[in-house]
């Protein structure tokens, strides 16, 4: 029973097999090398870290865009190289209703952040560094929504801010939905399951301004497909992603055939996140790559 114990705990702390072995060695000799969970899978504490990672990302995106400021310091350190972050600032919105939803989102992803390091302890990876500026250029320019040699400042304006949320947003979703299953322990699955929720009601309300916006502005709909587009072109074969539609073809909530959510894997949000369709560990949004154990995208092209 007490081995039993020993190797459960083992699993569920550990960031990789790697450290199971050494935990286990270091907690109970006698225990063989062999891994006592097995399956190759990775730990919950491996992918809650590729959660922080992303929560890191969003978080600084929409506390510079409606206060000016990222993260305190003390939210940022942990296992791993600390980076800084380049780019982000307030954006002088001139919509009320996007101004105060994006306050909203901003709260709830800082809460994420701190959720997460709680739920991971000691374990949690530091802020990765982060690009907020050369970045979204470079996504922008790959969309075609600005020519080479163009810059986009996804803070200049309400419309750019909205492109650049939409271009995280539902990969935040899929992100979650497609890392939910791997999660042994139904505590932290209970936490996921409540973390896509939110993510999903806030990737719904930035669709829900796109779709307004375009009403008003009909290039609205082909810069979201353009970026839906792109995005389709780094993440692998599979044509899922969805813009917002039409003017009289809405579309609101991307969904399966069956009315549900589709899911992304680890390394295919990391294609996207690192700008590229190749098996990659650094690039776009994280010029040295993210924290932890859950860091290489995978060969799309």
């Amino acid at each position: 029973m007490d081995k039993w114990f020993i190797s459960e705990a083992v699993s569920r702390s550990a960031e990789s097999e790697t450290d199971r072995r050494r935990l286990t060695a270091l907690v109970d000799p006698g225990v063989c090398a062999a891994d006592p969970a097995g399956g190759g899978s990775p730990s919950d504490a491996a992918i809650l870290n590729f959660a922080l990672n992303l929560e890191y990302l969003e978080a600084e995106f929409y506390l510079r865009a409606t206060t000016g400021s990222g993260l305190p310091d003390e939210m940022t350190t942990g296992t791993g190289v600390r980076g800084e972050v380049s780019g982000g600032g307030s954006v002088n919105f001139s919509s009320n209703f996007v101004q105060r939803f994006a306050k909203e989102i901003a709260a709830d992803e800082m809460q994420h952040v701190a959720f997460l390091r709680s739920a991971l302890g000691n374990a949690a990876v530091a802020r990765p560094a982060i690009s907020l500026d050369t970045s979204f250029t470079a996504a922008a320019t790959a969309a075609g929504l600005i020519k080479q040699g163009e810059s986009f400042d996804p803070y200049a304006n309400d419309l750019n801010f909205l492109f650049a949320a939409f271009l995280f947003e539902d990969v935040g979703v899929s992100a979650f939905k497609g890392s939910a299953s791997l999660l042994s322990n139904k505590t932290y699955l209970d936490a996921a399951a409540g973390l896509l929720a939110t993510e999903a009601y806030h990737a719904g309300i930035v669709r829900s301004a796109l779709y307004s916006a375009g009403l008003t502005d009909d290039t609205v709909f082909d810069s979201v497909r353009k970026i839906s587009d792109a995005r389709n072109s780094l993440d692998g074969p599979t044509d899922d992603d969805q813009g917002v539609g039409t003017a009289t073809d809405p579309n609101f909530i991307p969904t399966d055939e069956n009315g549900m959510c589709y899911g992304r894997t680890a390394q295919s949000v990391l294609n996207i996140v690192y700008l590229s369709p190749n098996q990659v560990s650094s690039g776009g949004f994280y010029p040295a790559g993210v924290n932890g154990e859950i860091a290489v995208s995978a060969a799309t092209a």
